[in-house]
C-alpha cells in the first residue's frame, strides 16, 4: 500500500527470488534460511565438516552458503534496489543493513500477541494452538537472527524513527501513516 500510494518500488520477496536465482538454490531453501538463526545439529554438523576429513566430502557436496554469504548477497539486491530510485523495503535484515544510512525512513510495524494469533489463524487456516507457536517462533527467530548478525535488538525503539500498532490503526491507517512520515521526511509534495 506505502509503495504504491507513493509509486515507489517495492522489495519484499522478490529479495528471496533474487537471492536465490543469484546463489544457485530454491526459493524456498533462501526462505527457510533467512532470519532464522541454525539449529543446534546444523551448527554442530557444520562444525564437525570443518574439523574432520571424514565429514568435509558429503558436505562440501551440499555447497549450503553460509548466513554471511546469505546477508552478502541479500545487501548487494538491496543496493541495486536502492540505486534505481525510491523503495520501500521490508524485512529481510534491511533495517539492520541500512541503519547508518541517513536517507531513510525506518518503521516498524507490530501488533500485540493476541492480535498477530488472530491474523496467523486467519491466513494459515490453523488453530490458535498452532498459530501462537508459529508466531512466538517467529519473533524468536527474528530476534536472534539479528541478535546474531547485527549485535542489536530487533524491536528496540531507538532503531526506528516510527513504530506503528497495527492492530489499533488497521494495515490502512498504518499504511496511511507511513505514507504521511514519508512525505515530510523526503519533502515529497
Amino acid at each position: 500500500i506505502v509503495a504504491k500510494t507513493l509509486r515507489w518500488s517495492l522489495l519484499d520477496n522478490d529479495v528471496v527470488d533474487a537471492v536465490a536465482a543469484r546463489m544457485g538454490l530454491s526459493a524456498a531453501e533462501v526462505q527457510a534460511r533467512e532470519e532464522r538463526v541454525p539449529s543446534l545439529v546444523e551448527r554442530l554438523t557444520s562444525a564437525m565438516a570443518m574439523g574432520s576429513q571424514e565429514w568435509v566430502s558429503p558436505m562440501a557436496s551440499a555447497k549450503r552458503p553460509t548466513d554471511e554469504q546469505l546477508i552478502e548477497v541479500t545487501h548487494r539486491v538491496v543496493m541495486e534496489a536502492i540505486a534505481n530510485g525510491p523503495v520501500v523495503l521490508v524485512g529481510r535484515g534491511t533495517q539492520e543493513m541500512l541503519a547508518e544510512r541517513e536517507d531513510t525512513l525506518h518503521v516498524f510495524c507490530y501488533a500485540p500477541r493476541k492480535a498477530l494469533i488472530a491474523r496467523t489463524m486467519q491466513r494459515e487456516g490453523v488453530g490458535a494452538d498452532e498459530a501462537a507457536r508459529l508466531v512466538d517462533d517467529t519473533n524468536k527467530q527474528r530476534d536472534q537472527w539479528v541478535r546474531l548478525h547485527w549485535e542489536r535488538e530487533r524491536r528496540a525503539h531507538e532503531n526506528f524513527d516510527l513504530s506503528v500498532n497495527t492492530e489499533r490503526l488497521g494495515i490502512q491507517g498504518a499504511a496511511d501513516l507511513i505514507v504521511i512520515a514519508a512525505k515530510k521526511r523526503f519533502s515529497l509534495a
